[in-house]
C-alpha cells in the first residue's frame, strides 16, 4: 500500500458537508458503513481470499486495523493516518479506490459517513442478522388511541419521529374484500359483506379473521407461495421433460397449514421427516420437499454431475428458505461477502450428499407410494383381512364335522372326476382364414395363417340328457410348429371369449377354472365380455404338458335328444399373439369340480377316505385329520397371499412420490474444486457455517441434527427470516426487502426493532404461524387506508416502506384466475388430487419439447378448479400465469409486473371470457330486472361497493354501443357466447347476453378488481 500526502480539498468539502438526517444520532456500523463497504469494497477486499486484493481486507476490525508495517487501513479516531480512506480520496487514478472503472463508485456522502465514522473510533459490529434476536420493549408513542397491538407501536412510532400522520382506516368494504383475498386467495360474497359492514360488535374484525383463518381456502392460498420456494412441479424439467407425481406432498402442504402445524415440525417433518424415529407416512411424505428439485432425463446427461446438482440444490433452497443466505455463492470459492466458506457450503451439502438417488436419467428412487383416500380405504380393508386370515391360521382349531365331510366329497371327487363325453365336430370354420382339421380323437388341429383376430365357429354333437359345462382341452407337443400359433418354444395359447349356442340359445357361462393360466390372464377373462383382456397359457413345453380350462354355464341345460352345440371361439386382443394350434372340447353333466393344480392325494388317504366313518381305524382318522389340516393351512395361505397380492397392485396403482431416504453405505463428501462436479478436494463432514451458532454435540450430525439446528431458539436466522415473509405477504414488501438474502449486502431492515419482536414472538407463540397472521392482519397499520393523499410522501416513500398507509398492489394472475371463476359461479372447490389442464393455446408445450410432450385439456370440473390444482409443467408453466415463478429454482419473492401479458391474457384468455359470459349470465339471471340494478349488482359483486353515477353511466353506455354491435352482427354474438365449454343459458337473448358479456369483461378488468386496494 502506498503513503499518501494531506487530505485533499475533496476531504475538506466532504467534511463541512451537513450529516446526513439518518445519521444525525451517530454513525452505525451496521446501518451507515456496512452497505457501503458491501457493495463498494467487499468484493475485492473481503472473506474471499482467493479475490482478495493486497492481502487487504476491511470486513473485520481485526484485519482492517492491523499494522501493515507502519501504517494502518483504517486507523480509528484518525482518518489522516488512515490508508484505505486516502485511496477513497485519490486524486490520481492509479491510486483511487474503487478503482476509476470499478462498476460501483462512492457518493460524497457516502464518502462523508466513512470519514465520520473513522473519526468517530472505527467501531466495528457482527452483521445485525447474526445475532440472535432479543424482544425489544414497545417504544412509546404519542398517540395511543391509535394502537391496536404491538406491531402498531413500532410503525407509528417510525411515523411520529419522521413527522408523518398514518392514514384514516379503510372502509369495510374495502377491509373485507382486502383481508379476506389476503387469507384466503378468494373475494368475499356480498352476503358476506353485507354481514361485516353491519355487524356493529367491537370485536366484529377479529370474528371475521378468525373465520377466514379457518376456512379450508387459507391452507390452499398459504400453500402457493410455499410452492414457489420448494419449487414444486409436476414434471422433471429440461429438454427431455417427464411427468412425476409429487402431488400428494403438495397436499400434505394444504393440510399442513390449514391444521396450523407448528412452523418448527414444519421444518423439521420437510427437511428431515424420513429420519423421524417411528416415522408416521404423512411425515415421510413430508420429505419429498426436497425432491421437488429439477431432474435431468437426458439422454447425455451424467449421472453424478446430475446428482451432484440436485444436492446442490438442497443446499440453496434450505439455506434460501430458513437462513436467508446465498449459500450457493460459496459452491465455487469463499462467499465474497458473507462469512460463508467454500468448505462452510460442502459441509452443509454433505447433509444432502446421502440420499439414495444415483442421478440416472428415470432413476427417480427413494419412492414412497401415497395411496389416494379411496385406495387407503382400500389397503385398510386388505390390511384387516390379512389380520383376521393370519389369525385363523394361527389358532389351527379342530375341523367341523360338516366342513370335514365337504372337503372330503371335494377331494374324492377331484380324485375321481365327473364323465366328459368327446363331443365330436360336424363342423369346423374359421372367420380369418386358419386352417383347421379334424384329427384323431376329436382333436382340430389349427394352421395356415395366424391373423391377430379371428373366431373359430365349431358345430359338435351332443347326446340326450343334462349339460353342465364345457371342457376346453389344448395340447403342446415339441414337433408341431405351424405359423407360430402353437409353437413348439412355448405352447402358448391365447382365447378372448368363448360361446356356446344350442338350437339357437345363448348359454351363459357363470364360472371358469384351470389347471393353469398365464399371470394374469385367468380363464374367467374369456367370459367377462371384455376384448381386452384374455385367458393364457405360456407354459414349459418340455413337460408336454397338456392343459385344460373347465368353463360352467350358469344353469344346466336338458336336452331330451340328441342334438347339436355352436362353439364361438374367439381371439381379438392386442396380447394375441399367438393362438390355438391344438384344442377338443368335451362335456359333461356333472358338477365339475376345481381342477387340480398340484399332486395327486396319497393312496392310504384317498382309501381312508373311501373307507366308511364308522370303520376307519385311528391311524386312518388321524391321516384325513391332518390332511385336513394341512388343506386349511394351504388355503389360508393361498387366501392370504391373494389379499397380498391384491394389496401389491392397489399399492402398484398409487402414486409413487419422490421422498427422502438415506443410502446404507454412507457416501463421501468432498469439497468440489471451482465447484466441479468430478474435482474432489479436501474431505468434509457434515457441518453449520461457523459465522451462525454451533451445532450441538461434538459432530455435525445428519439431516435431522441439521433440521433441529435450523429451529433451535439460537438460531439468528429462522425466526427473522420466515416472519419477513409473512409481512411480504401482506404488504408486498418485506421488512427486509431481500427476502431471500439476509447476508452482508441484505437491505437493511426497514423497521429493525419490530423485525426482532415478530421474530421473538413467534418462537415464543410456539412457532404459530395463524397466530402471526393474525397479529399482522388485525394491526391498525394493515387496517389503513391505502389511498395516497400526500404528494411529498409519495416521492419520500414510494414503496410504502413506512407504512403510512394500507397495502396497495396487484392481485398475483392466479388470484385473479380463481376470482374471476368465484364472480361467474363457476369455480370447482374440490381439494387435492392429481393436477388439472385447464385452457391453454394449442401447440405451446409440442414446440418447446419439439413434438415430445403434448397437451390434452380436462374436461367437466377440472377446467374449473382452482389455481393451485393446476397441472406445473416446469420447462413451460401454465400459460394463464404470468408473473409467476418458472419453478426452477427456489424462489420467495413474489414478482409483480404490469407486462402486456396482463391485459391480453384477462380480455382474451378462453378462462376469462368464459368467466365473462357466467358473470353476465348471472347478472341477467340474479341482478335484477334492468339495466341499473344488473349492472349495479356485478359491480358491486366485483368490487364490494355499488358505482358511483358517473361509472354507472359509463357502464350504461358500454352496453347501449354493445348490443347495437351485436344486433347487427348476430353471428359475432354467436362466436363470443361460444367461448369455453361449459353449457349456457339458450333461454337467454344471445344479442343480450353478449352485450352483458362485454360489459362483464369491462368490470373483470377494472383496476380495483385487479388490485388488492
Amino acid at each position: 500500500m502506498t503513503r499518501f500526502g494531506p487530505i485533499a480539498a475533496l476531504l475538506l468539502v466532504v467534511l463541512l458537508t451537513p450529516p446526513p438526517l439518518e445519521a444525525a444520532d451517530g454513525i452505525a456500523f451496521n446501518r451507515d458503513i456496512r452497505p457501503i463497504l458491501a457493495d463498494a469494497c467487499f468484493t475485492c477486499h473481503g472473506f474471499d481470499a482467493a479475490s482478495r486484493e493486497a492481502d487487504l481486507r476491511l470486513d473485520t476490525f481485526e484485519a482492517a486495523t492491523a499494522d501493515f508495517g507502519g501504517y494502518q487501513p483504517i486507523a480509528p479516531g484518525d482518518v489522516d493516518e488512515s490508508e484505505a480512506f486516502q485511496r477513497i480520496i485519490a486524486e490520481h487514478p492509479a491510486d483511487q479506490m474503487p478503482p476509476p472503472d470499478h462498476t460501483r463508485q462512492l457518493t460524497d456522502e457516502e464518502i462523508q459517513l466513512i470519514a465520520r465514522w473513522i473519526d468517530e473510533g472505527a467501531a466495528y459490529e457482527d452483521h445485525w442478522a447474526f445475532i440472535a434476536p432479543t424482544r425489544p420493549e414497545l417504544p412509546r408513542v404519542d398517540d395511543d388511541g391509535w394502537i391496536r397491538n404491538a406491531i402498531d407501536h413500532f410503525i407509528l412510532a417510525r411515523l411520529e419521529r419522521d413527522g408523518i400522520r398514518p392514514s384514516q382506516p379503510a372502509a369495510r368494504h374495502t377491509l373485507i374484500r382486502r383481508v379476506t383475498l389476503d387469507l384466503t386467495g378468494l373475494p368475499p360474497t356480498p352476503e358476506e359483506v353485507d354481514a361485516f359492514v353491519n355487524d356493529d360488535r367491537p370485536d366484529a374484525y377479529e370474528r371475521l379473521v378468525d373465520r377466514l383463518l379457518a376456512s379450508p381456502r387459507y391452507g390452499e392460498h398459504m400453500a402457493w407461495t410455499w410452492l414457489d420456494a420448494a419449487r414444486y412441479s409436476d414434471t422433471s424439467g429440461y429438454q427431455a421433460d417427464r411427468t412425476r407425481e409429487q402431488w400428494p406432498w403438495r397436499d400434505w402442504v394444504v393440510r399442513a397449514f390449514n391444521a396450523n402445524m407448528p412452523y418448527d415440525q414444519f421444518t423439521v417433518e420437510q427437511v428431515a421427516g424420513d429420519l423421524l424415529p417411528d416415522r408416521t407416512r404423512q411425515q415421510h411424505l413430508a420429505s419429498a420437499f426436497n425432491r421437488n428439485h429439477m431432474a435431468n432425463n437426458e439422454g447425455g446427461a451424467i449421472a453424478e454431475e446430475s446428482r451432484v446438482n440436485y444436492v446442490i440444490d438442497r443446499v440453496d433452497t434450505t439455506s434460501t428458505i430458513w437462513l436467508g443466505l446465498t449459500m450457493s455463492c460459496a459452491q465455487c470459492h469463499d462467499h465474497k461477502y458473507d462469512p460463508i466458506s467454500q468448505k462452510d457450503f460442502y459441509r452443509f451439502y454433505a447433509y444432502f450428499n446421502n440420499v439414495a438417488e444415483t442421478g440416472a436419467p428415470y432413476d427417480t428412487a427413494p419412492l414412497m407410494s401415497m395411496p389416494t383416500d379411496a385406495q387407503q380405504q382400500q389397503l385398510d380393508a386388505f390390511a384387516a383381512d390379512i389380520a383376521d386370515l393370519e389369525s385363523r391360521l394361527q389358532a389351527d382349531p379342530q375341523p367341523n364335522p360338516d366342513e370335514l365331510a365337504q372337503w372330503s366329497q371335494q377331494l374324492l371327487s377331484s380324485v375321481e372326476g365327473p364323465t366328459w363325453h368327446q363331443l365330436p365336430p360336424t363342423a369346423i370354420d374359421s372367420e380369418a382364414g386358419a386352417t383347421l382339421a379334424i384329427a384323431s380323437d376329436n382333436i382340430i388341429h389349427v394352421s395356415g395363417e395366424n391373423p391377430i383376430n379371428d373366431t373359430y365357429t365349431i358345430t359338435l354333437e351332443l347326446p340326450a340328457g343334462k349339460l353342465t359345462a364345457l371342457r376346453l382341452e389344448t395340447f403342446t407337443d415339441a414337433t408341431f410348429t405351424h405359423g407360430g400359433l402353437a409353437r413348439s418354444d412355448s405352447g402358448n395359447f391365447v382365447l378372448t371369449g368363448i360361446e356356446a349356442e344350442v338350437h339357437g340359445e345363448q348359454l351363459r357361462f357363470a364360472s371358469a377354472d384351470a389347471d393353469f393360466n398365464q399371470n394374469g390372464f385367468p380363464p374367467t377373462n374369456a367370459i367377462d365380455g371384455n376384448p381386452s383382456t384374455g385367458y393364457a397359457i405360456l407354459d414349459n413345453v418340455e413337460a408336454h404338458r397338456d392343459r385344460v380350462a373347465i368353463f360352467t354355464f350358469a344353469e344346466p341345460l336338458h336336452l331330451e335328444a340328441p342334438g347339436e352345440i355352436t362353439v364361438r371361439l374367439r381371439h381379438d386382443s392386442p396380447h394375441a399373439h399367438h393362438n390355438i394350434g391344438r384344442f377338443r372340447l368335451l362335456a359333461t353333466s356333472a358338477d365339475a369340480p376345481a381342477l387340480d393344480q398340484g399332486t395327486a392325494p396319497p393312496a392310504p388317504l384317498i382309501d381312508a377316505l373311501r373307507t366308511d366313518p364308522e370303520e376307519r381305524d385311528a391311524a386312518q382318522q388321524d391321516l384325513i385329520t391332518e390332511a385336513f389340516a394341512d388343506h386349511r393351512r394351504r388355503t389360508l395361505q393361498q387366501q392370504i397371499d391373494d389379499v397380498r397380492a391384491q394389496r401389491q397392485a392397489v399399492e402398484s396403482s398409487a402414486p409413487q412420490v419422490m421422498v427422502m431416504g438415506e443410502r446404507d453405505d454412507p457416501r463421501d463428501t468432498f469439497v468440489l474444486e471451482a465447484g466441479g462436479w468430478d474435482q474432489y478436494g479436501q474431505k468434509v463432514s457434515t457441518g453449520t457455517p461457523g459465522a451462525l451458532h454451533a451445532m450441538p454435540g461434538e459432530s455435525g450430525g445428519n439431516r435431522l441434527d441439521l433440521a433441529q439446528w435450523l429451529i433451535s431458539e439460537d438460531n439468528p436466522l429462522t425466526a427473522r427470516v420466515t416472519v419477513n415473509r409473512f409481512w411480504q405477504h401482506y404488504f408486498g414488501i418485506g421488512i427486509v426487502k431481500t427476502a431471500e438474502d439476509f447476508g452482508v449486502r441484505a437491505e437493511l431492515p426497514s423497521h429493525p426493532q419490530l423485525l426482532d419482536w415478530l421474530a421473538v414472538e413467534f418462537v415464543q407463540s410456539g412457532w404459530d404461524v395463524k397466530r402471526m397472521h393474525r397479529l399482522i392482519v388485525t394491526s391498525n397499520a394493515y387496517q389503513q387506508s391505502s389511498r395516497m393523499t400526500d404528494s411529498d410522501l409519495r416521492e419520500r416513500d414510494p414503496e410504502n416502506r413506512l407504512i403510512a398507509r394500507g397495502p396497495r398492489r396487484r392481485l398475483p394472475s392466479h388470484v385473479l384466475r380463481d376470482q374471476a371463476l368465484a364472480l361467474a359461479g363457476l369455480l370447482v372447490e374440490k381439494t387435492g388430487g392429481p393436477g388439472v389442464t385447464p385452457y391453454q393455446p394449442p401447440g405451446i408445450w409440442e414446440e418447446v419439447t419439439f413434438g415430445q410432450i403434448s397437451y390434452t385439456q380436462s374436461t367437466g370440473e377440472d377446467l374449473y378448479r382452482r389455481s393451485l390444482y393446476t397441472f406445473w409443467r416446469r420447462i413451460v408453466g401454465p400459460t394463464t400465469f404470468f408473473d409467476v415463478s418458472d419453478r426452477t429454482v427456489c424462489a420467495v419473492t413474489p414478482r409483480l409486473t404490469n407486462t402486456p401479458l396482463h391485459a391480453l391474457i384477462l380480455l382474451n384468455d378462453p378462462a376469462y371470457v368464459e368467466a365473462a359470459r357466467h358473470l353476465a349470465q348471472r347478472m341477467l339471471l340474479e341482478g335484477g330486472d334492468n339495466a341499473t340494478d344488473r349492472l349495479t349488482w356485478a359491480f358491486n359483486l366485483a368490487t364490494t361497493r355499488d358505482p358511483q353515477p358517473d361509472e354507472l353511466a359509463i357502464l350504461k353506455g358500454g352496453l347501449q354501443r354493445a348490443r347495437s354491435e351485436f344486433a347487427n352482427d348476430p353471428q359475432a354474438a354467436n362466436e363470443l357466447l361460444s367461448v369455453g365449454d361449459s353449457a349456457r343459458d339458450e333461454t337467454l337473448d344471445p344479442v343480450d347476453h353478449a352485450a352483458y358479456t362485454a360489459i362483464a369483461s369491462l368490470i373483470l378488468n377494472l383496476d380495483e378488481v385487479l388490485i388488492r386496494e
